[in-house]
Formats: structure tokens, sequence, C-alpha cells
């Protein structure tokens, strides 16, 4: 297809998936291992189809009431991730529209998808949350919580944990990025390495339109990127 015949938004995400690439490839790993999610927070349904037909497969939702009153028009063809903070009262109105809550960030957030995905026989993939530069501003769980509460998890027949998810520190230098996504690379191997049973655990989820180059050098599956498709928003 002609360049003249794309869109703003199919053109950043050929230009992204270019910029993965690279970075892939430069550290070694192969780029068909890191999933690209379009961040869709304020976006209109109608840009966020073109990102997916583009070749974005994969969207992250950050608000629950948006998301109800978005679905019916996305494109059907994308996978939908929530990846915002999430109330225990809302769980119940998204537990049968995403394939994965990427913001579980206390046991009793985990205790209520488990008990809302039971009453509709669904099993759900989550990531852990995890504060990884132990801000006060921020929810999840410690770095050094992340091992047990996996063990926790493990009982819940309607959950299968499939990794861990965490957003850098906003206005950090490179380096200091670059060391909280190795940490959180190192974190993901430990658990692995505890072959904790019905654990299921291969996604590190780090990486946003600032630093997700840095996010796949270190080892990130999938990297979230909103800014960067969509150009920049208003927040209301």
């Amino acid at each position: 297809m002609s360049e003249k015949l794309l869109t703003d938004t199919a053109l950043n995400v050929r230009e992204t998936f270019e910029k993965i690439s690279k970075a892939a490839k430069k550290s070694g790993r192969e780029p068909a291992e890191i999933r690209l999610m379009a961040v869709t927070k304020t976006v209109a349904p109608e840009k966020i189809n073109e990102a997916i037909k583009a070749g974005c497969n994969l969207l992250g939702e950050n608000k629950v009431q948006e998301l109800l009153e978005k679905y019916e028009s996305y494109d059907k063809s994308a996978e939908i991730h929530f990846i915002g903070r999430l109330q225990t009262n809302k769980v119940k109105y998204i537990v049968d529209k995403v394939s994965m809550i990427e913001s579980v960030d206390s046991i009793k957030l985990a205790e209520e998808i488990e008990k809302r995905c039971g009453k509709i026989d669904k099993t759900m993939d989550i990531l852990l949350e995890v504060n990884i530069a132990n801000e006060e501003s921020k929810g999840g769980f410690s770095p050094e919580e992340i091992v047990a509460v996996s063990e926790k998890i493990k009982d819940f027949p309607h959950l299968r944990l499939r990794g861990l998810m965490t957003i850098g520190r906003f206005g950090a230098e490179i380096e200091e990025t670059r060391q909280y996504f190795e940490k959180m690379r190192h974190l993901l191997v430990d658990i692995k390495s505890k072959n904790i049973d019905n654990i299921y655990i291969n996604i590190l989820s780090m990486g946003m339109s600032a630093d997700f180059e840095i996010a796949v050098s270190e080892g990130a599956t999938t990297v979230r990127v909103g800014r960067g498709l969509f150009g920049a928003r208003k927040y209301v």
C-alpha cells in the first residue's frame, strides 16, 4: 500500500514495529518475541481500528467505563487486556470482555477476579503488578512479595498467573530505567525457577512510548504504546 494511502496511525504502528525490531535484534532477540500493545485511553474507536488494521492486534484498556462504551465498536480480531487500576466492585463488568488483567495489585483483587470468573466458568490470565521502584504514589506488590503472592495465586482455580508488569518511574534517567527493567527480568526468572504449580509465567509487560526500546533490550515481551501510536491526548 502506498504511504500516501496510510493513515497517521498506520504509519506510527509501522514505525513502532520497526523500532521494536531494531531494539530486539540489537540485544540478540527475535522481534517476534515482543508484542506491541496499543494503549487506547481516550482514543476514538475508529483510530483504534486503524491500528488493528495496521497489524497491532493487542489493545490495553485503562478504564472500565470507557471499555464498556467502546467495546462493541472494536474490530474483534484484536485481543483486549485490562491494564489500569481496577476496583473490586468493577471486576464483574469486564471479566467476560478481556483475555487478561495485567494490573493485579492485591490479593483482594485476585480473590474478586477468581469469584467472578468462577461464576462464568472462565479461567483468567493475569499479571502481577510490581512496584519495582517502591514508589509511594503507585500501587502494586513490592519485589520482595512476589514469590509469596505467586504461591497464593496457584490455589485459585480460575486464575492463571502468566507473568509480571511494571510501569517505569516517571522522569527517571535512562540508566535508572534500565536498572529497574533489568530487576524485573531477574524477578521473572526467579519465579520461573520455583516451578510453582498452576503458574505459567513467561510474560514481562513493561515499557511505554518513552522507554519501550530500553524495555525490549531488558527482556520485555509486551510493550505498551499510546502516545507513540495515537499522538498526545487530553485526559479528562
